[in-house]
This record gives C-alpha cells, structure tokens and sequence, in this order.
C-alpha cells in the first residue's frame, strides 16, 4: 500500500457505503425480483458473512429471513440503511435510521430533484438532515453499489442476474444507474471482474467524484472505469484524478455529451449543467485520464489495462498471416500515434530461412505458408522481438482460435513469450470460441477479433502508461494577485499582462496628432494607429484603427481620421487618445486566452490565429497554471502546427518563446483566480526569435 492508498478526508465516510458491517433493506420485498427484492436475493446467492436485515413492518419473514419493523428494532448495530420505498415513506425511515446511529444510506428511492421543483426542495431538506445526522447519501434515484470484495450487494442491478460476479480489480462509477449497470455487463462479459461499482443518481450527497477519490485509494482496485454525464465538482474530480496518478491507477472515462445537443440531453437527464465538453476533455487530459468515444472502446481499454501491463512507449509489432489485415493495422497504428520500427535486417534473413515468401520489416506478413505449421510462425515472431524493443506485440493469426489444435500448439510458445518479456503488452488477433479464447488468456496473451480495436487498446494502454510513469510536476509558484481595475482598454490590458512576463509590441499614447508623429518617429516607422477607449470593444467598426503608416504625415492625418470617426461613431464613449504602435511584420499569428471555467477554473488556451481560430477551431486548452513541457506539448498538439515548425520550407517559429508567453499568461490567471474573467492576446505573432503580442484585452470578472 503506497501513502495514498487511505482517501482523503473528502472522501470520508464512504466507509460505511463502500465496507458496512450490517445492512438494513427499509421497503424488503418478499418478491426477489421486485428493487426492494433484490439485494437481498443477490446477497444470500453470493454467501456474504455481511447480514442483511429485512425491514418490513407487514411481514414476519422476507424471502425467508426474518424481518423487523423498523431499523431501531434490529439487534445491533446497522452501517448502511437501504432506501427502496416511496418518497412519501423516506423521511420517516431516515429519521429511524438516524436515531439507530446510521452512518451511510443507499436510497433507490426517486421522486426527488429529477422530479421538479419540489422534488428538489424535498431533496435539499432531506440532505441536510442527513447531514446533520453524521451520515452520508448515496441517491437518491440512485442504483447503488456493490463490493465483490466482501460479497456486499446494495444493488438492483439487473445486470446480476447472469449470477453473483467473482472479485476483480477494476472499480466502476457512473452518474447514470441504466448506464452503469450495462457498462458492468460489457465489462464482465469480455472476461473482466469488478471490484468495486457504484451508481450515484442524483448526488445529493455523495458525488462520483468522491468514489471515484475512495476507489483510487482502495487496494483492492488496480483500474478505474467512470462514466460521466456532468461534473459538479471540478477541483473534487482533479484531486480524485491525482490520488488514482500517485497510486499507479489508470483512470478511463466516458463522458456523455460531448456535442451542443448532447449536452442539452444530459443536463435534462442528470438535473445539472453538463459543462463545456471541450474544458472537460482538456481538464481530464491533463489530470491524466483516457478519455473514449465510446462504448467499445471503453470496454477494450478496461479489458488491456486489467491485465496489469503498460507498454513502456509506443512501440508496436505486428506479425500478420495476411498482407491486407497488415495495411490496415498499419493505417491504425500511425492514426492512434503508434510507431512501427523495424526489425533488423538479420532478423528478416533468419525468417527468410524458413518463410522465403515472408515480406517486411513491420508489419512482417509470414503469408499463409504458416497456417499449416503455426511452429514456424512463433519462430518467426521471436526472431522479430528479439531484435527490436517493442512495448507492445499483436498477433493476426485469421481463424486459429475456430479449431482445437492451433491453441494448444501455439500455448508452450505464447507462454514463453509472455514470460520472456513481461513488461511487454501481447495480443493474439483471432476469430475464436470461448474455449480457445480462454486457452489463449491463459497464456499471458489479450484476445480481440477486431485488430483495428487491438491498435485502439495498446495505443490508450501506452498514453496511460506514459501519464503514471511521468514525474507529477511540482505545482507552481503564484505570484500575489493584482488589483484589477474596472475599466480595461487594450494599452492597460497589455501593461497588466507585461507586468506577468508577457511581451509585446511597443505602444504609447498621444492626445495630439503631432505627439502622434513624434511617438512614431522614436518607435520606428511604419506604424499602426489604434483608437484608446475601455468603451469601443471593435475598433475596425468605427474607423478607430490606420495600419501601416509610414511617414510622419500619414500619422498626423491618421489621428486626425481616427478621433473623428470615433468621435461621430460613439459619441458617449470615453476616448483616452490613440495608441502609436509597433508594426511587427512576418512570423506565425497565434492566439493566446484564459478563461475562468465555472466547473474547474481557470483555463488557458492557445491556438493559432485568424481564420485558423475562428473557422477551423484550431485551439488547445489545458487547466491553469501549466508548465513549460505542457505549453510545449499544448502547441505540438495543434492541427496546424506544422505551419508553426517551417511547413514548406518556411523558417521555423519559436515555440519556445511561445510556450514560455503560455506558462506566464497561466500563471496569471490562475493567481487572479476569480477575480478575472479571461484575458486575451490575439494576434501573438511568433517569429524566429521570440513572439510578440500585438492586440490584449483583459476581463475582471463582474
């Protein structure tokens, strides 16, 4: 157990949710399928030493174990009250509950905040009893939990009456109960057990983030799998993430909503604000989770990392028996950033021996010569990895796993092979049966059918591998918050945003157009003339802006034009004068903002600017502040950053200088905290040496 195998404090109290030592099922029913049946069915079939005491005030016995009126008449102590009777029956069973010393209640119960108003208002003033009781809620509405662990069943979960699932090491949580339990039925269909699952309904209380927080820091639980469909708790699901980081846990998430219409669905469905689903994807990211796209691939990656190996880099081998599957798992591999090195040529030569038709370095294509004599095969690939360092190996033997003999003359060298390279991800690609799927796991071995989902695995199994092995960066030095003033123009935006390390374009004000002319000549011709105002937001739209001025002339009439044109265009605006300013020509437009995100903060983001912001999206955001290796790898994740590293032959931009610009705005922001809205520097042009920004605009929050 490492230091931060016991949850912290904002995780307490799910003891009594996660590991009671006595149960009560308020609303039993004598029926084991009916919500109030089910836990205590599921509990007698899986032979818990837990006791679960029926409590039914119109029944002496319930599916044959004694019953009790009430939780104050069982005779010892109760952990856990399981909630599974209307809403009109909760408040009296809590206040029983309660008055037995009750720490944790599991309520199936709906009817509250997903009901409407007073539903809600139900909702608050039960928690707040809870509460105020020393206890915790999970609910209500919710599906509840169960713990393989200590045969724990505090579920209705349909998904169990395929029978009593055996321990596992992954944890499951999930903001949806329908969801949830269908997850949990993927998960052990594909051969994976579960340690610990819960569903959290409508978070009254206990939220997923705080399971997820006690889960990473259980022992009994190796891999987190979360589905999401809101977050009310920003910094509680990144400090969850950081105790799953510093125990070596990989965290796969899927969150529902990640377009405009399904986050309207999600919201109406959980009762709360889904949240921008581009801050959440950058907000897990960085924390280092593996967010999917989908079902399946949450699913494939769950069954990769549940069996305890992460590739050390993104190193792949392929050994195909057929060229076509070899392209295509080629086309994968370069799409999820896997990389294929390849063998060394006396490598090849040696399989040459045996398969004169075999071709390529890797993939290596041992064509169908193999088929009859599977020997040659695995020779084949031992002559291939022990040449090369590869973190990760996949098998694409066709139909070997349809017949009885293939396996069991391939098992002596998959096993060898496993035991050879332990530190190494393996996957055999096969259409097979049960029988000989499972003859191969045996073997060390992963089984897929599909070998474009194996590439999809190996390659979230490595970025997660990378994410735990990676030194957690120490958090940054603040500097003390500024004062903020109300009123911001661009000149003071960008002398507050200078003051922070960033740099730009020179600028000074003139009230006067032959102060114009002189600022110009001391600046260096030619120049941009800018209208100051905190009160005209687009200067372009009131004539308030003159760019390449190159003569003392063309300066005084620009003044002149300008304070005309916004004089008669906003008249009760308040003008300061115009801004002389620096003329920076070449390099790259980049954009660089913050933004105070209400779920997890301050954000920084960078993209590149002009049409590439504004049509292409081409953005990348990260939680604020970032280090120097995130801004780096922020820019090297742009779409278009190629036009930033010298794309045909043009000079390459200083990302260094950029990255640099990225750490000093973050820092900023995230030391105004909520003081400020966001902050904005677009264009910030990269040149060769250096980046200078031409345009600011700071926003203290209202």
């Amino acid at each position: 157990m490492t230091a931060h195998d016991t949850p912290t404090r904002e995780a307490g109290g799910l003891d009594a949710m996660f590991k009671p030592r006595a149960i009560a099922l308020v609303g039993a029913s004598d029926d084991p399928y009916k919500i109030g049946g089910r836990p205590l069915r599921y509990m007698a079939e899986a032979g818990s030493a837990v006791t679960l005491y029926p409590v039914n005030p119109t029944r002496e016995t319930v599916q044959g174990v004694k019953a009790y009126p009430s939780v104050s008449a069982i005779p010892e102590q109760v952990d856990q009250v399981i909630l599974a009777v209307p809403a009109s029956r909760v408040e009296a069973a809590v206040e029983d509950g309660l008055a037995a010393g009750v720490k944790s209640f599991v309520m199936f119960s709906a009817g509250f905040a997903e009901a409407g108003e007073a539903g809600a208002a139900a909702q608050a003033a039960l928690v707040a009893r809870i509460r105020a009781g020393g206890a915790r809620l999970l609910g209500p509405n919710a599906m509840g939990l169960f713990n393989t662990n200590d045969r724990i069943f505090a579920t209705f979960s349909s998904a169990l009456d395929r029978g009593i699932p055996e321990v596992g090491r992954v944890g499951v949580v999930s903001q949806s109960g329908a969801v949830g339990s269908y997850i949990q039925n993927l998960i052990l269909t594909r051969g994976v057990n579960i340690s610990k699952f819960v569903a959290t309904g409508n978070e009254a209380d206990v939220e997923a983030s705080e399971c997820l927080e006690w889960m990473a820091g259980d022992p009994e639980t190796d891999v987190l799998v979360v589905y999401l469909e809101t977050c009310r708790n920003g910094p509680g699901l990144m400090r969850a993430l950081e105790v799953a980081r510093a125990n070596g846990k990989p965290v796969i998430v899927l969150k529902a909503g990640r377009t405009e219409a399904g986050q309207h669905v999600a919201a109406s469905h959980t009762g709360a604000m889904a949240g921008s689903a581009a801050v959440f994807d950058a907000a897990l990211t960085a924390a280092g989770a593996h967010l999917c796209r989908s079902l399946a691939e949450l699913v494939e990656l769950t069954y990769t990392c549940a069996n305890g190996v992460l590739p050390k880099g993104r190193n792949l081998a392929i050994i195909t028996v057929s060229g076509g599957i070899g392209v295509m798992s080629t086309d994968a591999a370069i799409e999820q950033g896997m990389a294929l090195p390849p063998m060394s040529d006396a490598a090849f030569d040696t399989i040459r021996e045996s398969l004169p038709l075999a071709v390529g370095l890797n993939p290596l294509d041992t064509t169908a010569a193999t088929i009859g004599d599977r020997t040659i095969f695995m020779g084949a690939v031992e002559q291939m990895l022990a040449s090369q360092s590869y973190g990760s190996v996949m098998l694409f033997v066709g139909n070997a796993g349809l017949n009885p003999r293939d396996p069991k003359i391939m098992a002596e060298g998959l096993t060898k092979l496993t035991r050879q390279y332990p530190e190494t991800l393996f996957a055999i690609c096969t259409q097979s049966t049960p029988e000989n799927a499972k003859a191969f796991e045996a073997t060390g071995f992963l089984v897929f059918e599909n070998p474009e989902s194996c590439v999809a695995a190996f390659s979230g199994a490595a970025r997660l591998g990378e994410v735990l092995r990676a030194p957690v960066p120490a958090p940054a030095a603040l500097a003390a918050p500024v004062a903020l003033p109300e009123r911001l123009d661009e000149v003071s935006s960008a002398g507050l945003l200078a003051g922070a390390g960033l740099r730009f374009a020179r600028s000074e004000t003139a009230g006067s157009a032959e102060e114009a002319a002189r600022l110009a000549g001391e600046i260096g011709y030619p120049v941009v003339l800018k209208v100051r105002s905190p009160d005209i937001a687009h200067k372009s739209e009131v004539g308030g802006v003159k760019v390449g001025l190159a003569d003392a002339e063309a300066v005084r009439e620009g003044f002149d034009a300008i304070m005309a044109s916004a004089r008669a265009a906003a008249p009760e605006a308040e003008i300061l004068g115009v801004s002389v300013n620096q003329m920076v020509a070449g390099g790259v437009q980049c954009i660089l903002g913050t933004h105070r995100d209400a779920t997890f903060g301050p954000m920084v983001m960078v993209g590149l600017g002009g049409i590439y912001t504004e049509v292409l999206k081409d953005t990348v955001m990260r939680p604020a502040p970032v280090a120097r290796d995130e801004a780096l790898e922020m820019i090297r994740s742009l779409k278009g950053f190629a036009l930033l590293d010298g794309a045909r032959g043009a000079e390459k931009a200083d990302i260094g200088a950029l990255a640099e610009n990225i750490v000093a705005l973050s820092a900023f922001a995230a030391a105004q905290g909520a003081a400020l809205e966001g902050a904005e520097i677009n264009p910030m042009i990269v040149l060769p040496e250096g980046c200078i920004g031409v345009d600011a605009l700071v926003i203290p929050a209202r």
